[in-house]
């Protein structure tokens, strides 16, 4: 790697799934405040709906996201009945009900079995409109994946599923405990085409421990080989003191930072050669794919979910720690599972931090958004951004990023420092 790039890819910064981004939130916006929010929807609004499960049946070591390992079934059940609550609390709150798309993150949401997946569903269909239902994803676990879930998948008009594959080398597998084979993604794979859920998209993983260049490359090969439609591709972020499961990894054992910039160019060039094209800073699609046209449309978004080929007026968030979005500003729900069960049984609002957005966030984060999709803005006032101009001189110098007369791109090779 040239020398003036690996300090930029030593930074740690943002993901910038939202601006400002979450450790901004505070507990001004509480309850009350969503609940406001939510009342002030007009009628004809789109919104997406985000359901998060919390729980999964047994935790990978790499894993930052808020889920927690359960065995039990109890812990389950008393879950999807507090979601119910909630569904009806905020579908109470708010005249909005025409619902665009639907995801399921977590943790693991095929945790659930199908029963209770499909119980959830028809309460969302009870509380809203989803006649109109353009997307709906579930993230999945290849391992736990069954025909019974499969079809009921189907049935409850699933037509987006999102497989986490990380890495298909034994050795990795191991370093991480997340043991997967390449016949069971494909079993998985197979499964959900079977019952017509077309729309597959893997999770690859850079920067976990014992990775080579061979060994991220054969697994981008082997990924491909299936054809999903999509890849995202995100980089380990070792944080043992954010993540305490995050211990049982051996630091030792993972790639540095110049290693890892090289393991991502290799997923990088494999996949492409393999005919999918770049989308963003980390996902990856086919050319003919709705986000790859989005994408040359300069009609991408970001949101939680990650790059989105469009936009609703809202995003409602259900479950523990789950982000909500509005035109307000941004509502989080509590993180702890007990907590938040609590409140929901008791017919409340859950929100336990957020931000409300000044006009000022509101511009940046749009201007943010446009450069981490298309990589090339142009301000209309460079004048209010003199500073921030300025600040970029190095990052010029550099080669990372472009400004002429008002207008900053950023060049193709420069993309994964955006």
């Amino acid at each position: 790697m040239d020398s003036r790039l690996l300090k930029y890819a030593e930074l740690n910064v943002p993901r910038y799934t939202s601006y400002p981004t979450a450790p901004h939130f505070n507990e001004s916006v509480d309850g009350a405040v969503y609940e406001s929010w939510l009342r002030e929807l007009p009628s004809d609004a789109v919104v997406s709906l985000y359901v998060h499960v919390p729980y999964c049946r047994q935790m990978c070591w790499y894993c930052g996201c808020h889920a927690f390992a359960v065995r039990r079934d109890e812990p389950i059940a008393q879950y999807v009945s507090a979601l119910q609550c909630e569904i009806d609390a905020v579908a109470k709150a708010s005249r909005a009900r025409s619902v665009r798309e639907l995801h399921w993150g977590g943790g693991t949401p095929n945790s659930l079995n199908a029963e209770r997946f499909q119980s959830i569903v028809e309460r969302l269909q009870e509380q809203f409109d989803l006649s109109a239902l353009a997307r709906h994803a579930v993230e999945l676990d290849p391992r736990l994946l069954t025909e019974e879930q499969a079809q009921t998948f189907a049935r409850c008009g699933v037509n987006r599923a999102s497989l986490g594959v990380q890495d298909f080398d034994d050795t990795v597998q191991t370093a991480i405990g997340r043991e997967q084979s390449f016949d069971c993604v494909k079993q998985a794979t197979d499964r959900l085409r079977d019952v017509g859920i077309a729309g597959l998209s893997f999770d690859l993983m850079y920067g976990l421990p014992r990775q080579t260049r061979e060994s991220v490359r054969r697994t981008a090969e082997l990924a491909a080989s299936l054809r999903p439609e999509r890849f995202a591709v995100f980089g380990y972020a070792h944080v043992p003191w954010f993540k305490a499961r995050q211990r049982l990894i051996d630091e030792a054992t993972l790639p540095e930072t110049e290693r890892r910039f090289e393991l991502a160019e290799v997923i990088n060039e494999t996949l492409r050669a393999a005919g999918y094209v770049a989308i963003g800073y980390d996902h990856y699609a086919l050319p003919d794919d709705p986000i790859a046209c989005a994408a040359r449309e300069s009609r991408l978004h970001r949101n939680f979910q990650g790059f989105v080929e469009s936009e609703c007026d809202a995003l409602i968030g259900l479950g523990p720690s789950s982000i909500s979005t509005l035109p307000q500003g941004y509502a989080q729900n509590e993180p702890n599972v007990s907590d938040w069960q609590v409140k929901v049984a008791r017919g409340l609002i859950a929100t336990h931090r957020g931000r409300a957005l000044s006009p000022e966030d509101r511009e940046r984060r749009d201007l943010i958004m446009r450069l981490l999709c298309d990589f090339e803005l142009k301000l209309d006032a460079p004048e209010k951004f003199r500073n921030e101009l300025a600040d970029l001189a190095p990052l010029i110098r550099d080669g990372i990023v472009e400004v002429d007369n008002g207008k900053i791109s950023v060049p193709a090779a420069a993309r994964p420092f955006a």
